[in-house]
Parts: structure tokens; C-alpha cells; sequence
């Protein structure tokens, strides 16, 4: 499998993974969050600023085959790489998106399947929260703002100089 970035998304999906017995390959443009998500359980890291072209470096750690699965957050600055670095019969899963782009429908054809991701059903919801509760998964919280700091929170978060999620108290 392979993640995108170190947001919150991204880490828990890390550590989902690394509980189903997964094999996580992940990418970050820092390599003091890449030894984070290690301990977190990805199995191997890509730092994309080194790496430029990671789909290339992806491919290599899995001796040309591609991963099964993409966990897809960047949107059109990432979804051609994201698509390069999948296995043929391997799906992209699409949360959100930071960027815009385009995807040229030829990239599809060695049977890869994009699928975006709004919310699952509750089948899907109750196994995800009995395995979170199974494997004592907790999401990363990377910095508490308080509320009368929302501007700062949301300044912070668009640096990208974040790592899992960012939290705003309310007041009681």
C-alpha cells in the first residue's frame, strides 16, 4: 500500500494498514516525518523532495510490480504518480484533494480502478472501529490550538508543516 503525505488521513491509514499486515510504503518531503511514520508502521519511506519522480522509486521497492493500493490525497499534483506507482489490477482510493488536475483515462487501462471516497457504509464503519479498538489505534494529534486561534490553526495547516491532525479546543 502506499500513502501520501503525513496529515491525518494519511497516518491513519499508515496505521491501519500496518495492523491489517500490510506492507506501507509512504511519502513526505521531510525526512524528520518520515521517521515518524515508521514508528507509526510504514514499512518503507520516499522523500519526494530527494525523490521527485517517487512513482519510480515505488516501482523499485516492489521490484517493478506497483502497489495494491493507493491512499490518494494530493489530488492532480499527485493522482498520474499515484496511478503510475499502482499494480496492474490495483485501485487508487481518492480522499479529498489538495490540488486540481486532470487524469488522462489511458492511465486506467492495465485494469487499475480510481475510486473516490466519501464516507463508507455502516458495515464498514463498525469493522474499521472494532479494528481500531481491537489494535488500540489512536489518530495522530500533531498540534492543539485553542479556539480564539482558528485563524493560526488554518494558517498552520495550509503550511503543510503539519504531521497527523490539527485540533481546535472549543471552550467548555
Amino acid at each position: 500500500m502506499l500513502t501520501l503525505g503525513t496529515g491525518g488521513v494519511s497516518t491513519f491509514a499508515i496505521q491501519l494498514a500496518s495492523a491489517a499486515g500490510a506492507r506501507v510504503i509512504s511519502t513526505s518531503s521531510s525526512d524528520t516525518k518520515l521517521n515518524a511514520i515508521r514508528k507509526l508502521g510504514a514499512s518503507e519511506t520516499i522523500n519526494y523532495r530527494i525523490f521527485p519522480e517517487w512513482q519510480d522509486e515505488v516501482l523499485r521497492l516492489t521490484n517493478g510490480r506497483g502497489v495494491d493500493h493507493v491512499v490518494e490525497v494530493g489530488g492532480g499534483g499527485t493522482i498520474e504518480r499515484s496511478v503510475a506507482s499502482t499494480a496492474v489490477g490495483g485501485q487508487i482510493h481518492m480522499v479529498g484533494a489538495l490540488s486540481t488536475g486532470t487524469l488522462s483515462p489511458r492511465s486506467l487501462i492495465p485494469w487499475k480502478t480510481l475510486r473516490g471516497i466519501m464516507v463508507g457504509s455502516r458495515a464498514d464503519h463498525e469493522a474499521m472501529n472494532n479494528m481500531i479498538a481491537y489494535h488500540e489505534i489512536r489518530p495522530l494529534i500533531g498540534s492543539v490550538f485553542p479556539f480564539d486561534q482558528v485563524v493560526e490553526a488554518y494558517r498552520y495547516l495550509e503550511s503543510a508543516a503539519h504531521m497527523g491532525k490539527v485540533v481546535i479546543e472549543l471552550d467548555a
